[in-house]
């Protein structure tokens, strides 16, 4: 995670400046560098991604594919439920009977949709009480403050800090 150092430090809230180095060629040897190592790359880019946007809300993420998900899912549960009772009102209780929508894959996939919906939902539930915990615990605020403003003592109470 070394090459996300200075977009960690500007997460922190500091500052960083280039120096210029003296770069020597290689004396002896060659780059272990690979394509393989590009994956590993890819997903540390992620999971500096998701600490940068969610570490203090992981709820937005979990909650939102879990709407997503869910909604998707209930959404297809309704298209199966709204075929198999218009085939009731088209050719009354024999019709009814008669579509089948338990053999479906789209059932199942309304199924699933709805159960995963559920599962992000609840596992972003418990990342927020982890995040809440870890911030009490360590007695870290959410926040950076990155400059205090201090009032003159003898200002009168209605002056605004500057």
């Amino acid at each position: 995670m070394h090459r996300f150092i200075p977009e960690m430090v500007n997460f922190a809230g500091f500052t960083m400046t280039e120096v210029p180095v003296n770069h020597r060629p290689r004396v002896a040897g060659t780059s272990k560098y690979g394509i393989s190592r590009t994956f590993r790359v890819i997903l540390d880019l992620f999971t500096i991604l998701f600490l940068r946007r969610y570490s203090d809300r992981p709820m937005r993420l979990f909650g939102t594919l879990g709407i997503l998900l869910g909604g998707t899912g209930g959404l297809l549960g309704l298209y199966l439920a709204s075929l198999k009772l218009w085939a009731g009102v088209e050719r009354g209780i024999a019709g009814f009977q008669a579509m089948q929508i338990g053999e479906r894959p789209l059932l199942l996939l309304a199924v699933l949709l709805i159960i995963l919906g559920a599962q992000f939902l609840m596992m972003g539930l418990i990342a927020e009480l982890i995040v809440r915990t870890y911030y009490e615990v360590q007695g870290k605020p959410v926040y950076y403050v990155r400059e205090i403003i201090r009032v003159a003592p003898d200002a009168p109470p209605d002056v605004p800090p500057r």
